[in-house]
């Protein structure tokens, strides 16, 4: 196993990259979809079967790893990777996102934020230095900079402002973070809709010398094509041979679009949230199991899959198990869901390889644009 932090690009198609990261606990093959693991847990999965949907890197919150059970009990339980039974990479976000949405509960500063727990109303304080403590803690392998994200609409000062704050902060933490060979800390692009914003955020993350760099401030409420434009403006921007993150990202639609604009990375809560309310992703698109149409159907969500809970369970009881709001019903879609997510990610790696990666995507929207089989 790799002793310290690298990124390799194997194959190009487009701007479309085919990589490997190593690091001490594991390889990830890139481009790469991480499980949202917020409290120390993927929601309705255990790890085994987390790590059989071929899922190689989980993503822990900070935020609320801090609130509960709190950074330095978990440090004393043998950090996150011992506390989870996860053995493999752990990418953890610096907390911000979280404390700036809490936007009535917290107070900004150049020193960091303050704010109020959601749980208890017990006051809090954020800096740099503390964000990348606490991940330190954590004993993840990949850390994010403590940044401030702007929901937009925004005005400009507004946008700059936070971008250059950010900045500040990415310099901080890369100063907390020191040098940790087996480890990453990443900076964040910000600058909302602006692309001179987005250039000048790229350009100074770039000079840090950063092992990683990901894209913040996006999938926040902006159409699509806003989020495309500042993916195609910030990526010539960033280094080749570093990994690129697309924080919060997405849909399968946004992941294929994303990994044509240059991506490596993302995660999204989208795949385990939408197992626990009934719906499924699918090759045929997103299928809500608690329509009527599905209670007497025995056909399976795709015959075709490799994963069990979309292959052996009967459209009928999975129908069922959500509208009894069986605890079963989550766990059978989450792991659908997860599964489509690590496959989808598999055929685009396949396809950049072969250099096929345009036709594949398209094939694969065809899929989508199809939907579900007819009712019977």
């Amino acid at each position: 196993m790799a002793e310290t932090f690298s990124f390799k690009l194997i194959a190009t198609d487009g701007k479309a990259r085919r990589g490997l990261i190593s690091m001490p606990r594991g390889e990830i093959r890139t481009p790469a979809f991480m499980p949202v693991g917020t409290g120390g847990t993927v929601k309705a999965m255990y790890m085994d079967q987390v790590r059989g949907v071929g899922a190689d890197i989980i993503l822990g919150n900070t935020y609320h790893l801090m609130l509960r059970p709190g950074a330095e009990r978990v440090a004393k339980l043998g950090g996150l990777h011992e506390f989870a039974r996860w053995p493999y990479p752990i990418l953890t976000d610096s907390g911000g996102f979280q404390v700036m949405s809490l936007s009535k509960l917290r107070k900004l500063s150049e020193k960091g934020v303050t704010f109020r727990s959601h749980i208890d109303g017990a006051p809090y304080e954020m800096s740099p230095e503390r964000s990348i403590e606490i991940q330190g803690l954590l004993d993840s392998d990949i850390q994010m900079q403590l940044d401030e994200c702007t929901a937009l609409p925004a005005k400009p000062k507004e946008i700059e402002r936070a971008m250059e704050l950010s900045l500040r902060w990415a310099e901080r933490c890369k100063a907390a973070f020191g040098d940790q060979p087996g480890k990453a800390m990443f900076g964040i692009v910000q600058g909302g809709d602006s692309a001179a914003m987005r250039v000048r955020s790229a350009q100074a993350l770039k000079a840090m010398d950063l092992k990683g760099y990901a894209v913040g401030g996006l999938a926040v409420g902006e159409p699509q094509a806003v989020m495309l434009e500042m993916l195609e403006i910030t990526c010539p921007e960033l280094p080749a041979e570093r990994p690129r993150y697309l924080m919060g990202v997405g849909t399968p639609g946004d992941i294929l679009k994303s990994v044509a604009r240059g991506i490596d990375m993302f995660d999204c809560v989208m795949p385990t949230r939408a197992g626990r309310h009934g719906l499924a992703y699918t090759r045929r698109g997103k299928i809500n199991l608690r329509n009527a149409r599905h209670a007497d159907d025995p056909r399976p969500l795709d015959e075709e899959s490799d994963c069990p809970a979309a292959r052996d369970y009967s459209r009928a009881y999975l129908h069922h198990l959500v509208r009894s709001q069986e605890t079963l019903g989550a766990m059978l879609l989450t792991w659908n869901n997860l599964f489509y997510y690590q496959k989808l990610m598999q055929d685009i790696r396949a396809a950049i390889e072969a250099q096929a990666f345009e036709a594949r995507a398209a094939e694969i929207s065809e899929g989508w644009a199809r939907g579900d089989i007819p009712a019977l």
